[in-house]
């Protein structure tokens, strides 16, 4: 039996792609009585490919937590990161937390398909972005690659 057909077909398939997060941002506020969502400072979306008003994973570093919002854009180069609502019970301010952006996309257009990593300091500042390329299920573990695929070199924020 060949490896393509102990495999899931990727014809009409289609698979949530991780397009862009904000990787270890720390968290400035918590609001329990605002409308629910994430306030996250444009710098940073604009950096990870994320928008406004579409839904992201956000994952609570010191506390394990995770919970699916929406994003809303908050003032520019504050370094803001604030979870509003019913989510303001599992954050805190100084937590740190990963931002993850999500895609809808034909799994036979994965392969090559890049996601980018934002990395900030304390202050939500920019230090680095990396892209990652999604391998094909044929090049899966080859020694040139890591687990998240091909490395590009860092972009200029």
């Amino acid at each position: 039996m060949s490896a393509k057909s102990l495999g899931p077909t990727l014809d009409g398939a289609t698979r949530a792609f991780m397009y862009g997060k904000l990787h270890r941002v720390t968290v400035t506020g918590a609001e329990l009585h605002y409308v629910g969502s994430i306030t996250v400072d444009p710098a940073l979306l604009r950096a990870s490919g994320i928008l406004p008003h579409t839904a992201v994973d956000v994952v609570n570093i010191t506390n394990g937590a995770r919970l699916t919002t929406y994003v809303i854009e908050g003032p520019e180069g504050g370094g803001d990161i604030c979870l509003n609502g019913a989510a303001a019970h599992h954050f805190s301010k100084g937590d740190l937390a990963i931002i993850m952006g999500y895609e809808q996309v034909p799994a036979r257009d994965l392969p090559g398909r890049v996601s980018r990593a934002v990395h900030v300091d304390a202050a939500n500042r920019i230090v680095s972005i990396d892209e990652y390329v999604t391998p094909s299920l044929e090049t899966l573990g080859a020694p040139a690659g890591n687990r998240l695929g091909e490395k590009y070199e860092p972009v200029d924020a």
